[in-house]
């Protein structure tokens, strides 16, 4: 026996020996490189002709060094981490309650949320901000505007605003702890359908998915949608928590595997879940990502909820953040979720870019089959695809333009000044008379837009031009180019009905505030309705769930599709 322990004890010193040797390697590599980018900093600090902000250039060192890994993993500075915390961890801080945006150089509110001093104190949307303490804001941006206005809970805060025409006047506010909510609405809909509108998964996100479940179910219920659309996500044990609402004790949600294994973990539910047996419905698009796939990802497989809207964004990564020297840190991507069918979601291969640095799809053939708890088909490396796909229509360039330029948004302000008493969003409709004040609104200002037929008309002229043909053609040219601008002029008619959508939206929020966009889009909301129609239908919702006929493969008859996002709007 001895004189095969030998070759045995030789062999195994041997890896031993290579395994140190290339540890060793690595290190001497780090070190190396460490010192290089130590010097080089050094050098460009003694040396550089002009003054230079170190930390400035720390950072963009830093940026440009992670920027070949992915969007996700990245460092923050001592100067970023309060910002940091309020997108990614925390929803609090001290403030009056109104967002603010920047036009021609002068500060204006744009939503005020309901609950908080600013509402309170009746700022409104569309008020100028002449001053803050005394401060003047001119030529202020909006960071170092949005800084004066936070600050510790109790504080006094003077605005001076301006409305319309009227002469400026002082608003006296005493700042509170603002904090906006996760689930920003919770109410029933059509049919007695229960519906909570979920915007992040930061702290608290469970319990106030908890919270609304609870109020919801004192209406007896015939069913729940819960919606995620453009939620990007947050704390993926958030998202553990909320699937175990709905679904038994015990029960796999989702797990991380990376590099490390000690960062490898399996979610399991651990509690008796609030409502395992109603109906359950989720809304999802092109925004929903992270934890929102995982959320809608588990629910699919485990056969507990149907899917309605657009194929989810496909972000299968995990992130976990490092403290550093000097109170920054570094967040950085450490693994990929798997929800419980074994498929993990990330559509972009950030491991394997092009030659030029760009980010490649999965590949179809790298693609693969898994099964849902009942046997139907789904498939990884492309987001969560819905069980009932829903096409998202595009509003009109006109429409977009008005939006745009924020001729809506001055309307609906104009509307609220004029219309003192309080409306109701969900019965809120803009009259036929409304919307003819709206486009005499519009006369003599400037919403000029280029329509798909346009640009291609001009497309036309730049190439005939090029092969000189463009003088045979001027006379069709110019009169094909009069007859789109007269049936451009009909746009306002043409379009009326999503106008008159956005700004019913536009003049609800000037009332109800979020809550008011919320209900007044609620009879335009086609996702919605399906998710309502659906759960009406026992047959229908218990062959999708049971993957009976045409929904027992969920994406594959459009997968080659689906692989290139073509069946997504909001890109």
């Amino acid at each position: 026996m001895s004189r095969h322990r030998k070759p045995a004890l030789y062999i195994g010193g041997l890896a031993i020996a290579v395994s140190l040797w290339s540890f060793q390697d690595d290190l001497f590599q780090i070190s190396k490189n460490l010192d290089v980018f130590a010097s080089v900093y050094k050098e460009v600090n003694i040396n550089y002709v002009d003054d230079i902000n170190s930390a400035k250039l720390v950072k963009t060192g830093v940026d440009a060094m992670l920027e070949g890994l992915d969007p996700y993993t990245e460092f923050v500075p001592e100067s970023e981490i309060e910002d940091y915390k309020l997108h990614y961890v925390s929803t609090q801080y001290g403030g009056i309650g109104a967002s603010i945006f920047l036009r021609d150089n002068k500060i204006y509110i744009s939503d005020v949320f309901a609950g908080f001093p600013a509402q309170k104190a009746d700022v409104r949307q569309g008020d100028q901000m002449l001053k803050i303490n005394d401060i003047e804001l001119a030529g202020k941006t909006n960071d170092q505007v949005s800084q004066l206005l936070k600050g510790s809970k109790g504080a006094v805060i003077k605005l001076l605003l301006k409305r319309d025409a009227d002469a400026p006047g002082v608003k006296t506010l005493t700042r509170d702890e603002i904090k906006q909510p996760n689930v920003v609405y919770t109410g029933m809909v059509a049919n007695n359908m229960g519906y909570i509108k979920l915007n992040k998964f930061l702290e608290n996100s469970a319990q106030e998915v908890t919270d609304a479940l609870i109020a919801l179910k004192k209406n007896n219920p015939n069913g729940i949608i819960l919606d995620l659309r453009s939620n990007g996500g947050g704390i993926l044990q958030e998202a553990v928590k909320i699937v175990n609402l709905f679904v038994q004790k015990d029960v796999q949600v989702v797990s991380q595997r990376g590099k490390v294994k000690e960062k490898n973990f399996t979610y399991n539910t651990v509690s008796t879940p609030l409502e395992p047996n109603l109906p359950l419905v989720v809304l999802v698009n092109s925004r929903s990502a992270s934890a929102s796939e995982i959320v809608a990802g588990a629910l699919q497989d485990l056969d507990r909820a149907i899917i309605i809207g657009q194929r989810s964004y496909g972000k299968g990564l995990v992130q976990q953040t490092f403290n550093l020297p000097y109170n920054s840190l570094v967040k950085v991507t450490v693994a990929k979720y798997f929800v419980p069918s074994g498929r993990c979601v990330q559509e972009l291969d950030y491991t394997h870019r092009k030659d030029d640095g760009s980010v490649i799809k999965m590949a179809d053939s790298s693609i693969h089959e898994f099964k849902t708890r009942n046997g139907r088909s789904v498939y990884d490396g492309s987001g969560i695809y819905p069980d009932i796909f829903i096409k998202q229509d595009r509003f009109a360039n006109i429409t977009q333009t008005l939006v745009s330029k924020l001729f809506v948004f001055d309307y609906a302000t104009k509307y609220r000044n004029t219309h003192p008493q309080p409306i109701d969003p969900k019965s809120f409709t803009l009259t036929d008379e409304g919307y003819a004040d709206f486009t005499k609104y519009l006369e003599g200002k400037n919403y000029t837009y280029n329509t798909i037929s346009e640009k291609m008309l001009s497309s036309l002229k730049t190439e005939a031009t090029k092969e000189k043909q463009f003088s045979g053609i001027q006379a069709e040219y110019d009169a094909l180019k009069a007859k789109m601008t007269t049936s451009k002029k009909n746009d306002l008619q043409l379009h009326k009905e999503e106008i008159k959508q956005v700004l019913e939206n536009e003049i609800a929020s000037r009332y109800g505030y979020e809550k008011g966009r919320y209900e007044a889009n609620f009879k335009y909301d086609k996702e919605l309705a399906e998710a309502v129609k659906t759960m009406q239908d026992k047959t229908q919702l218990a062959s999708i769930l049971k993957g009976v006929g045409d929904y027992k493969t969920i994406g594959k008859p459009v997968f080659a599709m689906a692989g290139k996002k073509e069946d997504n709007d909001n890109d």
